[in-house]
């Protein structure tokens, strides 16, 4: 009997509770949203993010600009080094970035990805100054892994996944490539290199970054 009366309750209660189910949705919402914006505000109130302008345009203008993950690990003595990165599609629509290991080709790619992204879901952004044109994709091609599991070594991998953003790139797309070709020999990875950036510049028309050890292709 007790746990008839208990089933009886339980299903009362879920009976009741049924006509609110979309005012309780509403209010999860609506919770979700504001604690979004709220952490928005708070990030950027502490390490001092400004407001990004965002354009139809397809350029993307960054001044002093910064990585938000990299500066919050650094000790209080380091300062980040900031960089301003100019991308459009008149003077300057693809970077060649070159350097030893370690300087910061990485870095500097990822940021401009972040900031762009950041500045396009509405969050504030770590740089002096920010004006983005409106970019449809992201695509970023970085790191040197295989996928023994399928049968596709580091430089299948590196191809299908280049391949990928060559067929979906746009003139509005911000696509990140770092060292491409690295996975096969020295010729054959800057032949191909080489025909990616031309494909992109010629064809696609996306905004790019490209970092590289060959020295050739600068």
């Amino acid at each position: 009997k007790i746990l008839e009366l208990e089933s009886k309750l339980y299903y009362e209660l879920v009976l009741s509770m049924s006509e609110f189910v979309q005012t309780i949705q509403l209010n999860a919402q609506l919770i979700s949203q504001l604690d979004c914006l709220y952490s928005f505000a708070t990030i950027a109130k502490r390490n001092n993010y400004k407001k990004a302008t965002i354009s139809e345009g397809t350029s993307i203008l960054i001044k002093k600009g910064r990585h938000p993950v990299i500066e919050q690990q650094q000790s209080s003595e380091e300062s980040y080094i900031a960089n301003d990165v100019q991308l459009d599609r008149e003077k300057q629509q693809i970077m060649m970035i070159t350097g030893p290991n370690m300087s910061g080709k990485s870095t500097i790619m990822r940021q401009v990805a972040i900031i762009t992204l950041m500045a396009q879901i509405g969050s504030y952004v770590p740089a002096r100054k920010t004006k983005i044109g409106l970019c449809d994709k992201i695509f970023v091609r970085v790191g040197a892994s295989d996928d023994l599991s399928r049968g596709q070594s580091t430089f299948m991998v590196e191809m299908s996944e280049t391949a990928n953003i060559l067929n979906n790139a746009s003139q509005r797309s911000l696509v990140i490539l770092d060292e491409i070709g690295r996975g096969t020999s020295t010729f054959d990875g800057l032949s191909l290199a080489w025909s990616i950036v031309e494909f992109l510049h010629n064809q696609a028309g996306a905004k790019t970054l490209f970092a590289t050890h060959y020295h050739e292709l600068t």
